[in-house]
């Protein structure tokens, strides 16, 4: 008989911005979370029904209207509570309604149940994941980890390839390199990692071949 993993995770983009928005459950308790709910939510509903999951609360990398524009609806809808992201995000999650209609995306302003700090823990069903404060993008990103399963929800901080923009308010280039360098890179080259756009990748495999903070780059800064 195989055992299962403790931890499993299905990628479902939303939005027209194609925004990774991830369920991740426990499979012990069959309990689980979205990560980054943006939009789309009919969709998410029916992902979790075919997963078999019961979703207890929502978990948010960053306030970007992508990731969390829709979150307070499912929350509402759900009966669940929202944890994350870092309160120095609340400039961004107060003008969801602006950034929704200009980006033709449902969206709508939050009281967050539980701003997260660097160091911070959170739970899904018997699952324990890490929280890591990686400003940058934003000044209030967070990063969720799974050290068993070697998974991380990094949001918009690093990709296959590239890195978060740094040119919107509040932003900061060196912040996000040092985010990157210092606290995901000890994490493991084993880790996988889902971003918020895009394909999966390895911390390994960006350290080798990213344009952006591969070693040999930062080498040579």
């Amino acid at each position: 008989m195989t055992t299962q993993p403790p931890l499993k995770a299905a990628i479902i983009p939303v939005t027209p911005l194609q925004q990774n928005c991830t369920l991740i459950w426990c499979t012990a308790t069959m309990k689980g979370a979205f990560t980054d709910p943006g939009g789309d939510l009919d969709r998410l509903k029916a992902a979790a029904a075919q997963h078999g999951v019961t979703v207890e609360k929502l978990l948010l990398t960053h306030g970007h209207i992508d990731h969390c524009g829709s979150a307070k609806i499912l929350a509402d809808e759900l009966g669940v509570k929202i944890e994350g992201p870092h309160e120095d995000d609340r400039f961004w999650i107060a003008r969801l309604e602006d950034d929704g209609r200009a980006y033709g995306i449902t969206g709508k302003p939050f009281e967050s149940d539980r701003w997260l700090v660097n160091g911070d823990q959170v739970t899904v069903g018997n699952l324990t994941l890490d929280v890591y404060h990686c400003p940058g993008h934003t000044p209030g990103h967070v990063v969720f980890h799974h050290p068993e399963s070697k998974l991380a929800i990094v949001g918009d901080v690093l990709f296959q390839g590239s890195i978060g923009r740094t040119d919107f308010p509040m932003g900061n280039h060196q912040d996000l390199i040092d985010a990157i360098t210092g606290k995901l890179w000890p994490l493991g080259d084993d880790t996988v990692f889902v971003p918020g756009h895009g394909p999966a990748s390895t911390f390994g495999r960006e350290r080798q071949t990213n344009p952006f903070v591969g070693d040999r780059v930062l080498a040579r800064a």
